[in-house]
């Protein structure tokens, strides 16, 4: 006889997960990096975030840091009840990209649109060398 350790029922569950108590979520946003022939395209899902609630920088390593803060607060006054509900929602994430040689660090640019940060890593144009020359018999 298998025997389970359930001992809340499981008709609860539908009351410990609907808006009024969302389940905490700890995963980090989903990271995308292409690269094309001119830059290294990096993309970062951030559904309901604006620009405000990012900070992109070069630290002193000379690395692309990613770092995403939000703070929301929402309220419900319950008039029957006569209390005042505060619900509190944080969530901060942090990334540390190291940028390969070929990146122009002056060159970054970063956008938000349609939930997705975008971060634009523009290559070093390559200089060709020339290889024709004289060369002196000796």
């Amino acid at each position: 006889m298998m025997r389970t350790n359930n001992w809340i029922p499981a008709v609860f569950n539908d009351l410990f997960n609907t808006d009024f108590m969302p389940k905490a979520s700890a995963t980090a946003p989903a990271i995308n990096v292409k690269e094309t022939d001119k830059a290294y395209i990096v993309e970062l899902a951030a559904p309901g975030l604006k620009k405000e609630d990012f900070n992109v920088h070069i630290n002193e390593e000379g690395n692309l840091m990613i770092k995403m803060e939000k703070h929301e607060e929402k309220s419900n006054e319950d008039s029957n009840a006569r209390y005042l509900r505060r619900e509190f929602s944080y969530s901060k994430f942090e990334q540390t990209l190291i940028l390969p040689d070929d990146v122009e660090k002056d060159e970054i640019k970063a956008h938000v649109e349609n939930g997705v940060l975008t971060v634009e890593l523009p290559k070093h144009e390559e200089q060709k060398v020339k290889v024709s020359r004289q060369i002196e018999i000796g």
